[in-house]
C-alpha cells in the first residue's frame, strides 16, 4: 500500500512488503504508471489482474493506493483504504503534506499501515461492522470505476512526456531545470523582442505622417515583437502541442523579417532568424521532468 501526492505524484508514505510474486512485480509498475498521472484518474477506481487487484481513493490532494488479492471483497478493500485514509490525515495535515518535497518523508506512517493490514488479515474485515456496511452503500450508489491497462498505459506516456497533456493540467508539469543555452536564448529572445518594439514604435509615427503608408512594416515588427514573447515563454513553460506552436511562431518570424528586408540589412535578418531557430531547437528539446521515477515502490 502507498500514499501518494495527486499534484505532482510525488509519494508519501508506503508499506513493507515480502512477497515477490510476478504478478506483484507488474501491480507495482502499474502503481507507478498511476502516480504519475493521477490527476487524470477517478476519485476511486479498481484496476483488476489476474489473482491481483489495484484499489485507490483520492481525497483531499493525497491519493491512497493498495494491492489487494482477487478473492478480498470490494467493499473490505475500499474499507481498508478509508480507514487508512481517517488514520493518515489524523496524523498529517495538509500544511505538512503541501511543504513535503523529498519522496516518502513520512515512512513512520509504515507502523499504521502494517497495524491495519494485520487487523484486516486476523478479523478479515474492520472492527466495526457498521463501517462496512456504509462504505457497501456508498459502492452501491457511487461504484468504483474500473481502469483498463491501456488506460495506465496512456496515463505513463503522458505522465513521462510521450503524450501531450491538455493546456490546463501543462501548470502542474514541470520541466528540467533552465540549461546555459537556455538562458542565452532568454536573453536573446528578449533583446530581438526590444528591437522590434522598438522599431515598430519608432515608425509608427512616421506611419501616421505618410497618410499610413508603412502600416503592414508596423505589423511586421509588432509581430516579430509578440513571437519573441511567446517563444521565451514556449520554453519556460509547458503547453500542448508545443512543437507545433514553436514551429509556427519560428516561420512567423522568418516570413516578418523577409518582409522587412528592405528595413534591415543582411547581418540583421541572420541574427534575429538564427535566435528564433536557436529558441526553437531549446523548446523541442526542453522535456518534462519526472520526479515518480527517482524512488520505488
Amino acid at each position: 500500500m502507498k500514499s501518494q501526492n495527486i499534484r505532482d505524484g510525488l509519494p508519501l508514505s508506503a508499506s513493507t512488503d515480502f512477497e515477490h510474486s510476478r504478478e506483484l512485480q507488474e501491480r507495482k509498475q502499474q502503481l507507478r504508471a498511476i502516480s504519475k498521472a493521477l490527476a487524470l484518474f477517478p476519485v476511486r477506481g479498481t484496476i483488476k489482474g489476474q489473482e491481483l487487484n489495484i484499489y485507490f481513493v483520492s481525497s483531499e490532494g493525497v491519493s491512497y493506493m493498495t494491492v489487494c488479492h482477487c478473492s478480498l471483497p470490494v467493499a473490505k478493500a475500499f474499507c481498508f483504504l478509508e480507514d487508512l485514509r481517517w488514520e493518515f490525515t489524523a496524523c498529517f495535515n495538509s500544511t505538512v503534506i503541501a511543504l513535503t518535497n523529498r519522496p516518502y518523508p513520512f515512512l513512520e506512517f509504515d507502523k499504521t499501515i502494517q497495524k491495519l493490514k494485520q487487523q484486516y488479515n486476523q478479523s478479515g474485515g474492520p472492527t466495526l461492522e457498521v463501517t462496512l456496511a456504509e462504505v457497501q452503500e456508498d459502492l452501491r450508489i457511487n461504484p468504483p470505476q474500473t481502469i483498463q491497462l491501456k488506460e495506465v498505459d496512456l496515463a505513463n506516456g503522458i505522465g513521462n512526456g510521450h503524450v501531450e497533456q491538455g493546456l490546463d493540467s501543462g501548470h502542474n508539469v514541470r520541466l528540467e531545470p533552465v540549461s546555459a543555452p537556455g538562458i542565452l536564448s532568454l536573453v536573446l529572445n528578449i533583446m530581438c523582442a526590444s528591437l522590434n518594439i522598438i522599431r515598430g514604435i519608432h515608425i509608427i509615427e512616421y506611419t501616421f505622417q505618410d497618410g499610413y503608408e508603412g502600416i503592414s512594416n508596423v505589423v511586421a515588427f509588432l509581430l516579430a515583437f509578440v513571437c519573441c514573447v511567446l517563444q521565451c515563454h514556449l520554453y519556460l513553460f509547458h503547453s500542448s502541442l508545443k512543437k507545433h506552436k514553436s514551429f509556427a511562431l519560428l516561420s512567423v518570424v522568418v516570413l516578418c523579417n523577409l518582409y522587412l528586408l528592405g528595413l534591415r540589412n543582411v547581418w540583421q535578418l541572420i541574427f534575429h532568424i538564427s535566435v528564433a531557430s536557436l529558441s526553437t531547437f531549446l523548446i523541442f528539446t526542453r522535456k518534462i521532468k519526472d520526479r515518480a521515477n527517482d524512488c520505488g515502490v
